[in-house]
């Protein structure tokens, strides 16, 4: 049997949906009648305080978002394997997100933007995008699809991560040993990391500051990961002072972010609320139903996470 637990979205069309691709596999929701002990299979977003109560023969956890650190936060999550979505669709979502706020503050739309609302003539030409740097951090699946993305473009493109990763194309740093290396040289400075104790937080002035500053306006971030990755008050001071030329941020520590945020009215932040990338059910539907049947077959789960790493 198959539960699913979703909030903050349409429930009852992945219910609908799952049940089709399932056949005769049971699909059922919370305010059905079932025996919890019979759910092998729990699908999750956003689960509520007792989603595990009495589900003593689950096999596995099926997690609706590619990031899971706020389901490994659950103060009752059952010691069963966690299997997170990756997803075609929503990799080229993502890139498509970050592919156009790197362009964009390469192509100085921040100055030009300034110069249109002031009427201000000034032909400033922005450099070859060979001459930009950008640096992605987190080389996952979302990361290695924006840089696969990014490169045809003609950026340089250097990485950060946990571990090393050898990606053609992009120069490759790893670990807190060359983090600073990693930001000296870079531009534009992309997050696609997973949110972990180690990475709550990096998005701060002492990242900022270590930034190479040879982009018109100071250097540039685009945070589409978590919004525990930043410390929104540095960023506010970052863009004030101008140590930034400009953020994007799609994620927020608190959201949707409040009204008194000083983010708000900062003109060089652009700020969309948490849409870089959704799951799509279709593609959801598939993955999670072929997987089902795999695992019922006696296949191994797939992209399951790793507990101590988070992700």
């Amino acid at each position: 049997m198959l539960l699913l637990h979703l909030s903050d979205v349409d429930e009852n069309s992945w219910a609908t949906k799952l049940r089709d691709a399932l056949g005769g596999y049971r699909v059922v929701q919370r305010g059905d009648d079932f025996d919890p002990r019979e759910v092998r299979y729990i699908f999750v977003w956003k689960p509520k305080a007792d989603a595990f109560d009495g589900l003593t023969g689950l096999r596995a956890i099926l997690s609706l978002g590619a990031g899971v650190d706020a389901l490994l936060k659950h103060k009752a999550l059952p010691d069963a394997p966690i299997v997170r979505f990756v997803d075609a669709d929503l990799s080229q979502r993502m890139s498509d997100y970050v592919v156009a706020h790197v362009t964009m503050h390469h192509r100085l739309y921040t100055r030009f933007r300034a110069d249109q609302t002031a009427r201000r003539w000034t032909q400033l030409y922005p450099p070859a995008a060979s001459e930009t740097t950008v640096g992605i951090m987190g080389m996952g699946v979302l990361g290695q699809d924006a840089a696969k993305r990014l490169l045809p473009l003609g950026f340089t493109l250097r990485s950060w991560s946990r571990t090393p990763k050898t990606i053609d194309g992009v120069t490759g740093f790893a670990g807190q040993e060359n983090f600073d290396d990693f930001l000296a040289g870079t531009d534009i400075l992309v997050n696609l990391l997973p949110l972990t104790p180690e990475t709550t937080g990096i998005l701060n002035l002492e990242t900022f500051r270590k930034l190479r500053r040879k982009l018109d306006g100071g250097p540039a971030i685009v945070n589409a990961a978590r919004g525990g990755h930043q410390k929104e008050a540095d960023i506010v001071a970052a863009l004030t002072d101008g140590t930034l030329g400009a953020a994007s941020l799609d994620v927020f520590e608190t959201e949707p972010l409040p009204q008194d945020s000083p983010l708000w009215a900062i003109e060089n932040c652009y700020i969309t609320p948490h849409i870089a990338a959704i799951s799509s059910e279709t593609t959801g539907v598939r993955y999670f139903s072929q997987m089902i049947r795999d695992h019922e077959a006696g296949k191994p789960l797939i992209n399951v996470v790793d507990r101590q790493r988070g992700y």
